[in-house]
């Protein structure tokens, strides 16, 4: 007797959390939320091959960002470290929600080989959330800056990191490694997080961003959200006075874009005029920069605007000696 075994029911499930949840409906997308599809060749296979070649995950192909063929082309990537399996499962993610594989102490090494071969003037290192571990993963992260800064002193490091609730400590020993920039995502309005970001908490992680600044005032802090998700536009400016109450400098704000049909369903599409008018409005309650557009993404365009939070930064002082 023969048995067929059938590998796809082995497959381990990506979402197991998501499974059972209903299919929602996919709106179907405006003229200017779409992209182009990449090219496989050129600059873009070639970042492909060094992020292949050494092993390394991306939040750019984990989390189904739409700007990929873009970045990758321009020799852009954000890392993604401590794995590929996250310990939470917010409704809006496509990262895989699991029990994570225990630590890769070689890691740090392999991501500043990857920045080194890609001669990239400013990285971006991100990572799952790691609730397992003591101090939620704060130790490589620092680790992962050092390596860099040994083997690409030149390059400037922007971390995206998880809130660490209930890590003590965790915190200050990233700070403590120097990122020049700490971004920390609130993702959604605070009448959201039940729904879409169960697993966090909306204060914690403005008293996050605001603790950054009292250890070091010189790191640049940035978050931001997701708009489509139902919020009203009172709470989207609410929640700008709650970052600029925490000084902090950068503000990103794009749309959602649901990854399957059993994710949290995009409520609407937010137009260009609007995402423009949260940039003005961004600016004049005093954020150092600010990108709001549909593809607006955390790592999006990084380089330029840590060029452009620099700048900002200089002229503000210069203001205040002038």
């Amino acid at each position: 007797m023969v048995t067929v075994v059938d590998t796809l029911s082995q497959k381990r499930v990506r979402h197991p959390e998501k499974a059972n949840r209903p299919d929602s409906e996919v709106l179907k997308k405006p003229d200017w939320i779409r992209v182009k599809a990449p090219s496989l060749r050129g600059q873009y296979a070639e970042t492909r091959h060094i992020v292949r070649d050494n092993n390394l995950v991306t939040v750019c192909e984990e989390a189904g960002c739409p700007n990929v063929g873009e970045c990758w082309t321009q020799r852009h990537a954000s890392f993604m470290i401590l794995g590929a399996i996250c310990t939470r499962a917010c409704a809006f993610c496509n990262v895989a929600t699991g029990i994570p594989l225990p630590v890769d102490k070689d890691e740090p090494e392999r991501v500043a080989d990857a920045v080194r071969q890609m001669a990239l003037k400013h990285v971006v290192i991100t990572s799952v959330d790691r609730d397992d571990l003591p101090d939620g993963g704060a130790q490589h992260y620092a680790d992962v800056i050092h390596a860099i800064r040994r083997k690409s002193p030149g390059t400037t490091i922007e971390i995206l990191t998880p809130d660490f609730r209930h890590k003590e400590g965790a915190l200050e020993t990233v700070v403590a490694a120097k990122p020049d920039v700490f971004n920390h995502n609130l993702e959604t309005v605070p009448s959201k997080y039940l729904t879409v970001r169960p697993g966090a908490r909306y204060f914690h992680s403005i008293r996050l961003l605001q603790r950054v600044k009292e250890l070091d005032p010189s790191i640049f802090t940035k978050s931001g959200i997701m708009v489509g998700l139902g919020e009203e536009r009172n709470e989207v400016l609410q929640l700008m006075d709650d970052l600029r109450s925490a000084d902090v400098d950068f503000m990103t704000i794009g749309q959602y874009l649901q990854p399957t049909r059993k994710h949290h369903p995009v409520i609407r599409f937010v137009t260009p005029e609007e995402f423009k008018s949260y940039a003005i409005i961004g600016k004049t309650k005093g954020f150092l920069h600010m990108s709001s557009s549909p593809l607006t993404r955390s790592s999006h365009h990084a380089g330029e605007d840590f060029e452009a939070l620099r700048k900002a930064r200089a002229e503000k002082l210069a203001q205040k000696r002038g």
